[in-house]
């Protein structure tokens, strides 16, 4: 794991009085919330981010970096320091259909360069990396341990967060009888950036709609070979009779996802590691040499998986964004790139009325009309791919491809393009707001 930076480790700290207002709070300091802050701090928007732990040492986090993201770091004058940082690149997806030939989903060779990929690094290294560009900048303030428990509200609009200081040793709440006291910031506009279980949205009464996802996901890791180390990979599910796998590339190791049906993690979990490692070897043969590094179901993490959305993103005074505003599956991988793309439409949309001082309903209103079109286009295509990946197999493939899928990727090559601009840049990308650009 990457060394920690320094202003992660520091522990809360009671609030002077010039720190109890600040223009913008953004509640989690995830990859949306971060590069909202970032973007907000270029235009010289005072922002607070509010992370409720420690660092951002935490794994299975999606790591996948897509090319408007990549370009989108190119526009704000980070690109080069970004590629230096250690990095694996996916080059291709791939389905395997009956008859042992591979369809071609997301070839992403034939996009135009340098945004002909997608690369992968942990999720922590990628924090680190943003949080210190936007240290660099006057107004961006990153508080760590800070844990959003309360909404404050004025006449009905919100105002402002409640937050318990978390202990910096333990990375756990302090108890509500603690001598450090629960401390209070106040804002012109609160955004909850906290992810697919938001507090803020729940404390906001906003309630998502669910949709059905057939699948749970179980995330490990298993050593990478000295022969296997490589550059450029693709990506090829093995599929079994009512389950799937996925091996993603990393520096020095394979990320693996195994997914079977929904609600399966306690029967799995009884059955004991030994039959785990049976179903990940009957998957993958070929890794049946490295399974014993599954010492027990603690190095195996389950993902629940979720699909969902807001009818309605805002309140006076909050706006929901990325994940608490819309939780995607991890189907193509697109769920940060889609939430930083919302945080730079956020911040393109409502930095001139933070720098008023006066954010009002429409202003939260637009922003949702300008994300909420790809949003509802991405969930829609990762339901189709649900349906593919989970309807059935055949032969230890998926028998769910539609067939014409099948015929423009063999017979019509210029669209296996599309699919990969799909993935790869997303059906409304957002490109850097001039303010913030370097």
């Amino acid at each position: 794991m990457a060394s920690m930076p320094p202003w992660t480790e520091q522990s809360p700290r009671r609030e002077h009085p010039e720190h109890r207002r600040t223009s913008c709070i953004v509640a989690g300091g995830g990859p949306a919330g971060i590069m909202l802050g970032l973007l907000l701090a270029r235009a010289g928007v005072d922002v607070t981010v509010l992370e409720k732990h420690a660092d951002f040492l935490r794994d299975f986090r999606g790591d996948t970096v897509h090319a408007s993201t990549i370009r989108l770091l190119d526009e704000l004058g980070l690109g080069e320091d970004f590629r230096r940082l250690p990095q694996s690149r996916l080059d291709n997806f791939q389905l395997p259909l009956p008859d042992g030939s591979r369809l071609p989903l997301g070839d992403f060779g034939r996009l135009r360069a340098p945004y002909n990929y997608v690369a992968m690094l942990p999720q922590w290294d990628f924090l680190n990396f943003l949080a210190e560009a936007a240290a660099r900048e006057p107004t961006f303030r990153l508080q760590m341990n800070s844990e959003v428990i309360a909404l404050l509200y004025e006449d009905g609009r919100v105002t402002g967060v409640r937050y318990r200081n978390r202990d910096a040793g333990t990375g756990r709440s302090r108890p509500a009888e603690s001598a450090v006291p629960d401390s209070e910031l106040r804002a012109e506009l609160v955004v909850a950036c906290d992810g697919r279980h938001s507090t803020l949205r729940r404390l906001a009464g906003l309630i998502p709609r669910e949709y059905s996802v057939p699948f749970d996901v179980w995330w490990f890791r298993l050593p990478r070979h000295a022969d296997e180390l490589g550059g450029i990979a693709s990506i090829v599910p093995s599929f079994g009779p009512d389950e799937a796998m996925v091996a993603l590339f990393r520096q020095d190791y394979f990320q693996i996802g195994y997914l079977t049906h929904k609600g399966q993690d306690a029967r799995l979990r009884a059955e004991g590691v030994e039959r785990f490692r049976e179903r990940v070897r009957r998957l993958r043969p070929d890794f049946a040499d490295r399974l014993g590094t599954i010492e027990s179901f603690d190095d195996v993490q389950m993902l629940d998986v979720r699909l969902n959305r807001l009818r309605r993103w805002y309140r006076a005074g909050l706006l929901c964004s990325g994940d608490a505003a819309h939780a995607m599956s991890p189907a193509g991988g697109v769920g940060i790139n889609l939430a930083i793309q919302d945080a730079v439409a956020a911040a393109s949309l409502l930095a001139a009325p933070l720098r008023r001082g006066q954010v009002r309903r429409r202003d939260l209103a637009s922003v949702q009309r300008r994300r909420q079109p790809p949003t509802l286009l991405v969930q829609a295509a990762q339901r189709r791919l649900h349906k593919i990946l989970f309807s059935g197999t055949s032969a230890g493939r998926p028998a769910g491809v539609p067939r014409l899928l099948v015929f423009a990727a063999r017979h019509l090559p210029r669209l296996r393009a599309l699919p990969a601009r799909m993935i790869a840049f997303g059906p409304l990308p957002e490109h850097a707001p001039p303010f913030a650009r370097r």
